[in-house]
């Protein structure tokens, strides 16, 4: 939110209350913190203390290396505010705390982070052992009393209005004023912003107002799927905000060296993450909001979809599941987009009967011919021509208007009906439909949409606020979903495909990127959107293989297919047209069989970087930055990739014959296709590439084991007939890479790279792996 006019002046009818001295300041009960009392004008005498807001303020440490700073106005609505966002759900708290006190300055030490606090003019700087992070400085932290005009912004239309508590007793009136709790932190000079979820706009967020509420706004506005009120820096920390609702974010664009943090209401509290590197702080926030969990290994193979408007009969489907098989592109998963039911009764939960008469025959036969699992799409919303709507009115089950009628509108569906989450009999209810759907060979969902839910003139069935539930509502739906089928198939056997989401939502993968069009601009939006949401805790990411709309022709097609197969999950799918490769061109089929079998053989290493993911939150798939801090060319590079710490994917943006540029960081790295041709880094590549290659460059001082060739399926023994590739380690230089069974999450051993003096290297297995070939890519002496 923009309070000012310029730097000096503030909009008209805006009024301020500044945090401006600590008029008292003392140890938590818990003493994990201090509270203040923060008074908005200058006291000099008791006369003073007399009128006008006086800001608590609670600074405190939950967890080593993490400090936060919670600020309060009116305390009494905060019992009545719900939900919140779950924190340290998976792991507990590390406590770390040391607070001290002298010569004015009261510390916080939490770890290697400071916090240090200022009486008079307030202040808050943030410290690493070796400099200042940030810091909140006089006036930096505030209530703001904003005339309702200010509050609507074109980002929104004016959706996102919020209640003022204080001032509006009938919240069905527009209020006069709304409230504000703000807060900001200093931008040191160079320093970069990036996150907030998936943002599909440009990776570095400095310049750019962000609002952190989820919209179905495609891959091509300022609007976002999975915002996360979450952002981090290349200074060593990030910043989180434990705020549920709408966030309004000020990224050096409201004032260019701050970072302005807005929420309508009564408080605000943000969290101060440090981390000696940015994987580190990931892992802190990981800990702090939740860590992905653990996904089946088949998840990681290739998905196709009927997509969105075309034939689901079974000549269509055995036609193409046939075809993938024949030309050596195997699906592991296939996916029945939204007409598997019938038209207009989106969701019935049931097959349409006009072109599945015997849906369960149907299903196990496409199972047991082509191997493949079965993915149907579902949403939260219930048309009022479905089958099933009356029983969820008469159930309660549905979102409510304040006068207890269902809230209904005809956006997507007829008089569609939205599933209150909140309500344990519709959860219930809910999941009863996706049992059945499970009885009948059902392995997993795509859950989509979740973003447009509605937020004035309704109530929620817990009293949860509809401001603060519209992004947690994500979380609810596919958190059901996928505890669903955890329940009925078992620990790391879960797993959607998800489109919405928020903080915490990491616990539920897959999440792909939503609707974009079938162009080159597209498909780098899509890899910005995945690459800004694996910096905001998110495992792992997908997208719409080819773009969603749109027919693409045959080049960009071969280009995102190459892509897609690189990221964590991929999946075929579009919205009038099919995916298959054949539509594209023979040579197309060809070049997706070169790469769905590469990564299969990559198993070993990909699904080991997935229990990275489950055990600190490191992403597969990664900004360089995130790799690389200490290179600053790296930390503007949105175009191309780590997959995992090993592997350098640079995708291809341009017209065939046209030059592609990236850019290799320091040391010497080999082409992952040809191990003869090595390039000394840092070094910007500008090479015209075929179309069907990709540039995968090995980071130095790795060990890939990869598996053996032609399995067909990314699920498999990965301890027998390994390939272990060493590249450019050092002599005297050990390097181990465990290898996972691909059952869970245990591993079923080691290889061991040992680098001799003599520019060769000794592999050694342990008990159980099964090394079929060593190639030893050049040892340093």
């Amino acid at each position: 939110m923009r309070f000012n006019d310029g730097f000096w002046l503030l909009k008209s009818g805006v009024k301020p209350y500044f945090g401006q001295q600590v008029v008292q300041i003392l140890p938590s009960e818990t003493l994990d913190g201090y509270n203040l009392q923060v008074s908005t004008k200058p006291v000099k005498h008791r006369g003073d203390t007399l009128g006008g807001p006086v800001l608590s303020v609670r600074v405190h440490s939950p967890t080593e290396g993490v400090i936060g700073v919670k600020i309060d106005h009116f305390r009494g609505a905060q019992a009545f505010a719900k939900p919140d966002i779950a924190l340290f759900p998976d792991d507990p708290p590390i406590p770390s705390v040391a607070l001290a006190d002298g010569d004015g300055i009261w510390s916080i030490a939490s770890g290697d982070l400071i916090a240090e606090i200022t009486q008079e003019p307030y202040t808050i700087t943030f410290k690493s052992p070796t400099r200042t992070l940030t810091s909140a400085g006089p006036k930096y932290q505030a209530i703001y009393d904003v005339p309702h005009k200010w509050t609507l912004r074109s980002a929104s239309n004016g959706s996102c209005l919020a209640t003022d508590f204080s001032s509006n007793p009938n919240p069905a009136k527009t209020p006069e004023l709304v409230r504000y709790v703000h807060s900001e932190l200093n931008l040191s000079p160079g320093e970069l912003v990036y996150g907030l979820g998936e943002q599909f706009g440009a990776f570095v967020k400095n310049g750019q107002s962000v609002s952190v509420w989820n919209q179905d706004g495609g891959t091509s506005s300022e609007q976002a799927y999975k915002c996360v009120p979450f952002y981090i820096t290349n200074r060593n920390y990030g910043v989180f905000v434990n705020h549920p609702g709408e966030v309004e974010v000020e990224v050096g664009s409201e004032k260019v060296s701050r970072v302005g943090v807005s929420v309508a209401g009564e408080s605000l509290e943000y969290f101060i993450i440090y981390g000696t590197t940015p994987l580190d702080i990931l892992e802190r926030y990981t800990r702090l909001t939740g860590r992905p969990a653990l996904l089946p290994a088949w998840t990681f193979g290739l998905w196709l979809s009927t997509s969105f408007l075309t034939s689901y009969d079974s000549h269509t489907v055995s036609g193409f599941l046939q075809g993938m098989q024949e030309r050596d592109c195997n699906v592991r998963v296939f996916h029945l987009d939204c007409f598997w039911m019938k038209q207009y009764e989106w969701c019935s939960f049931t097959f349409d009967p006009d072109n599945f008469p015997d849906p369960e025959g149907y299903l196990s036969a496409i199972k047991e011919a082509y191997g493949v699992k079965i993915c149907v799409w579902i949403n939260p919303y219930i048309s009022q021509l479905s089958p099933i709507f009356d029983e969820a009115v008469a159930g309660g089950y549905l979102i409510q208007r304040t006068d207890g009628t269902p809230w209904q509108w005809d956006l997507w569906q007829p008089g569609l009906g939205v599933v209150d989450f909140t309500n344990p009999a519709a959860r219930e209810w809910y999941a009863g439909k996706l049992d059945a759907l499970i009885d009948l060979g059902i392995d997993t969902f795509k859950t989509d949409f979740g973003e447009r839910i509605p937020h004035t003139g309704i109530q929620f069935f817990d009293g949860s606020d509809p401001m603060r539930m519209h992004n947690t509502y994500s979380v609810l739906y596919n958190q059901l979903v996928f505890e669903v089928l955890e329940r009925r198939l078992g620990r790391g056997e879960a797993v959607v495909f998800a489109r919405s989401s928020t903080a915490g939502g990491q616990r539920f993968p897959v999440h792909w990127g939503g609707d974009c069009e079938s162009t080159f601009e597209a498909m780098a939006e899509s890899l910005r959107g995945a690459l800004s949401l694996t910096a905001s805790g998110f495992g792992f990411a997908s997208h719409d293989i080819g773009g969603f709309e749109g027919h693409p022709p045959p080049e960009i097609y071969n280009r995102w297919v190459a892509y897609g197969l690189f990221s964590s999950h991929s999946r075929l799918h579009g919205s009038g047209s099919y995916r298959v490769p054949w539509q594209y061109g023979e040579e197309a089929a060809h070049i997706m069989a070169k790469f769905v079998d590469t990564k299969h053989r990559l198993m070993p290493y990909i699904y080991a970087q997935a229990l990275q993911a489950t055990a600190k939150g490191h992403p597969i798939q990664r900004a360089m930055f995130l790799e690389f801090p200490e290179d600053r060319t790296t930390h503007y590079l949105d175009r191309q990739y780590m997959l995992g710490p090993s592997l350098l994917v640079a995708p291809v943006f341009v017209p065939e014959g046209e030059v592609s540029e990236y850019y290799i960081p320091a040391g010497r790295w080999t082409s992952f296709w040809d191990p003869s041709r090595y390039v000394d880094g840092p070094i910007w590549m500008k090479e015209i590439v075929p179309i069907s290659e990709i540039p995968v460059w090995v980071r130095p001082g790795s060990v890939l084991c990869l598996g053996p060739p032609g399995t067909g399926r990314p699920d498999y023994d990965y301890t027998i007939g390994l390939e272990v590739r060493v590249y450019e380690i050092i002599s005297g230089q050990t390097i181990v890479a465990e290898i996972p069974s691909g059952r869970g999450d245990e591993i079923a051993g080691y290889v061991r790279a040992i680098a001799g003096y003599n520019g060769k290297t000794d592999v050694v297995a342990s008990q159980g792996i099964h090394v079929a070939l060593v190639e030893n890519h050049k040892v340093w002496v």
